[in-house]
This record gives structure tokens, C-alpha cells and sequence, in this order.
């Protein structure tokens, strides 16, 4: 049996194919044995010379480092240390930022004051007495008084009567003056148009008795005797009602509560309540009345 026939058309394509394959793997084993490794010197080279450091490019004098020395570089860290006050050498030293610059503070330019349409100079009485028992007429003297002003009293008008252009009178009730103080006095119309500058009614502390009540005598037709002490001497006085005290006040009313003194020139009541004499302790207590007392 023959293994080839040179004259069978199948074995002869066979035998072609096989001599091609034979020529592609002498030249693929050709290449890789011989024409690659000739190629590598070439591209190390290429790379060696396309890559050197920059102190060896730019320094041509200085002999060429080694390839490991352009790798690792000396790197010297010295961070710059904020300086801190040495203040008595303390380790607890620790920055403190400089105060704020202040900002400039703004003052507006002030408005003046306009001036009003009418004026008012002076009050006659200035000062009254407090617990004045009746009504007082109130004097305003000023400029440019129209019969439409009205005297304004802490901001109640007042009664007011008009005089002329420079004086005006005002009815002043007793219930306004009860207290001691300053009350504000100015002259303005109804409507606000007209209206004047302020002043001042001052009320001041009226006299006071210099007496204080500590007992009572008590007697059958209920005439009681009052028994005052006198706050600087010390002395006690008997007294009834309608009797002078001190030169300025009189007894108007005796009671087992209090004692009611009037003065005698401005009218002005002042009660005094039943206190313990300062000496005793103890307050003088009206007996119990009965027939056999005397008159």
C-alpha cells in the first residue's frame, strides 16, 4: 500500500498546504528567535535616553548620576512656627488675635427745635402746698395768648379764662395738688396748631405739726382731753377741741384713733394717729365712762 501518490490530485493539494505550513513556521520561529531580541536593545536604549533626569540634562559638567539616584530625592521639610509672645516664658502661651478696630459711630445731625407759636414766662403762685382743701386760680403769664389757647395741666386742660394776648387764668382742682411733685404747665389750643413752651407748678410739703398723739382722758359728756408730746422736748400737753397747738395749729377732733390739727393759715387738715408714748411703752386708754364721773 502506498502512503503518497504523486499522481492522485487530493494527495498533491495535501502535499502543498503541508509545504506551505513547513515555510510560514521557519519564518514565525525566525522571527522571534532572531528579529526580536535584535529589536530590544534598541527600544531600552530609546527609553533610557528619551527619560533622563533634569539635572542631568541641564548640568553637562557635573558627571552623570546613576539612574537610581534621579529616582530618590533628599526632600528638607522646615515648616515655618508662628512666633508666640514670651510673655514671662509661660508654656501656656497661645495666639490671641488683635482687638477689632472700632467702627466709627454715626451721630445724625440734630433737628433744632422749632420755635412755638406762643410762649409762656411765668406762673403766679409758682409753688402750692399739697392737700390744698380747695380750688386755686392759677395765673399764666406769657405772649401771643389767642382766646382758643387753654391752660393744659399734665396734659388735662384746664377751665381758663382769657385776660389778653399776655395773661390768662386757670381754675386749678384741689384733687389735682393732692400729692407733693412738679406738674408740667404749657398753653396749646384744641386743635394743636397753637401751643407753647413748658414750665413747671411745683407742689411741695405743706407744715407739718411737730406733735405726736399718745393719749386720751376721756370724760362724761364726751368732752376728751387729748395728751400731745412734743417730738423735740419730750413735754406732753393736754388739749381740747378749739385749743391752739404750737401757734399755728388748732384741735378740730378728738377720737381713741386719732387727732385732727387744722392750720390756721393755709386751711390744710392733718390727721395724727394714736401712737404709744415713746417713754412708757404703753398709750394712755380712755377710762370707761359712767355717771358717777365728773363732769
Amino acid at each position: 500500500m502506498k502512503v503518497l501518490d504523486p499522481n492522485n490530485p487530493n494527495e498533491k493539494k495535501k502535499m502543498i498546504a503541508a509545504a506551505v505550513l513547513a515555510l510560514v513556521a521557519i519564518v514565525v520561529l525566525g522571527y522571534v528567535f532572531f528579529g526580536g531580541s535584535s529589536s530590544k536593545p534598541t527600544t531600552n536604549s530609546t527609553i533610557a535616553r528619551s527619560s533622563p533626569t533634569p539635572a542631568r540634562v541641564n548640568k553637562v559638567d557635573q558627571p552623570e548620576a546613576p539612574v537610581e539616584d534621579s529616582i530618590y530625592q533628599e526632600v528638607i521639610y522646615n515648616p515655618a512656627v508662628p512666633a508666640i509672645a514670651d510673655a514671662n516664658r509661660n508654656i501656656f502661651a497661645y495666639y490671641e488675635p488683635p482687638p477689632p478696630t472700632p467702627k466709627p459711630v454715626y451721630i445724625p445731625t440734630p433737628t433744632p427745635t422749632p420755635t412755638p407759636p406762643v410762649m409762656v414766662s411765668s406762673l403766679a403762685p409758682p409753688t402750692v402746698y399739697a392737700g390744698t382743701p380747695a380750688d386755686f386760680t392759677l395765673q399764666v403769664s406769657g405772649d401771643k395768648f389767642t382766646p382758643a389757647v387753654k391752660v393744659v395741666l399734665d396734659g388735662r386742660e384746664l377751665p381758663t379764662r382769657f385776660i389778653n394776648a399776655q395773661q390768662l387764668f386757670a381754675t386749678v382742682s384741689q384733687t389735682l395738688i393732692k400729692n407733693v411733685g412738679v406738674r408740667q404747665v404749657m398753653a396749646r389750643s384744641s386743635d394743636g396748631k397753637l401751643y407753647s413752651n413748658t414750665t413747671t407748678l411745683n407742689i411741695s410739703q405743706p407744715p407739718q405739726p411737730n406733735f405726736t398723739y399718745v393719749g386720751i382722758i376721756g370724760k362724761p359728756r364726751f368732752n376728751d382731753t387729748a395728751v400731745l408730746q412734743d417730738k423735740n422736748s419730750k413735754d406732753f400737753i393736754r388739749v381740747q377741741r378749739g385749743d391752739p397747738v404750737g401757734g399755728r395749729f388748732r384741735v378740730v377732733s378728738i377720737s381713741e384713733k386719732e387727732v385732727i390739727l387744722i392750720d390756721s393759715t393755709l386751711k390744710i387738715q392733718h390727721p395724727l394717729k394714736f401712737t404709744v408714748d415713746q417713754n412708757s411703752n404703753s398709750g394712755y386708754r380712755p377710762p370707761a365712762r359712767s355717771a358717777d364721773d365728773e363732769p
